[in-house]
């Protein structure tokens, strides 16, 4: 069993993404360790691009940060060797295809596999293309992450006949960012996804409080929270750690 299905096994899951490197990779360790004790499920690390077009100002802010920074993808995979030595809790990439391109695909994926991360997110990679990922992925054991968003309808089924690892379900249309309310009929979505899948699923993209994160897990196996955790290491910097854990620990409770 990969250790992202382990994540689905206890409950709803509660997923923490984190761009890393901002402001720099000793912070992003110390808060993916304060996430994993703080009751986070599955954790989402980013590598930062110089031109993450899926996302909101705040996340776009923490890329342009920590490549100001010097962050790179060699340093973090430094940073997540580190990290397991002593934490379990699956771990997946979230990037742009170009990233994984530049460095090498076969190069990276195998990297992950060496380093224990146990997927790969990549949002601007159109499902029609991904026969360019997806067999150096399989070969290397790492789940390679669809994406089902509002406008998917008529691909839903395909996509998720061949999803693996979980589905990342896209609450609405747009960049990642906070949201005051999430509009889209998540409901019809999800049970069209479970209608052909067993693969689980999470929702993902504006959601930033307790109660929202209760109400997407309530309809899917899981909630992702990317900005407001970024946010939070936005504020308080090298400081963000407890803060972080802090929040994670809230966000389980809420879909517990």
């Amino acid at each position: 069993m990969s250790r992202i299905k382990s994540a689905f096994e206890n409950g709803k899951a509660f997923i923490p993404f984190i761009t890393c490197g901002d402001p720099d990779l000793e912070t992003t360790e110390k808060a993916v360790r304060a996430a994993a004790e703080n009751g986070a499920d599955l954790i989402e690390l980013g590598i930062p691009f110089s031109d993450p077009t899926a996302e909101g100002p705040v996340i776009q802010g923490a890329n342009f940060r920590a490549l100001a920074n010097g962050t790179t993808t060699d340093k973090i995979f430094d940073m997540v060797k580190n990290i397991r030595k002593d934490i379990n809790v699956p771990m997946v990439f979230m990037t742009y295809a170009n990233v994984v391109f530049s460095y090498g695909a076969e190069k990276f994926i195998s990297i992950c596999n060496q380093i224990g991360i146990d997927g790969l997110i990549l949002p601007d990679l159109p499902f029609e293309e991904k026969d360019e990922f997806l067999p150096i992925c399989r070969k290397y054991d790492v789940d390679l992450i669809s994406l089902v968003a509002p406008t998917s309808a008529n691909r839903i089924e395909m996509i998720s006949r061949q999803a693996e690892g979980f589905i990342y379900i896209v609450s609405s249309l747009g960049v990642t960012g906070t949201r005051s309310e999430i509009s889209t009929d998540l409901e019809t979505l999800v049970s069209m996804v479970r209608k052909n899948t067993d693969v689980p699923c999470a929702i993902g993209f504006g959601i930033s409080t307790p109660e929202q994160a209760k109400k997407m897990a309530d309809i899917a196996d899981g909630a992702i929270v990317g900005s407001a955790v970024v946010k939070i290491i936005e504020e308080y910097g090298r400081d963000a750690a407890k803060h972080v854990g802090e929040f994670v620990k809230s966000m389980k409770q809420a879909i517990s």
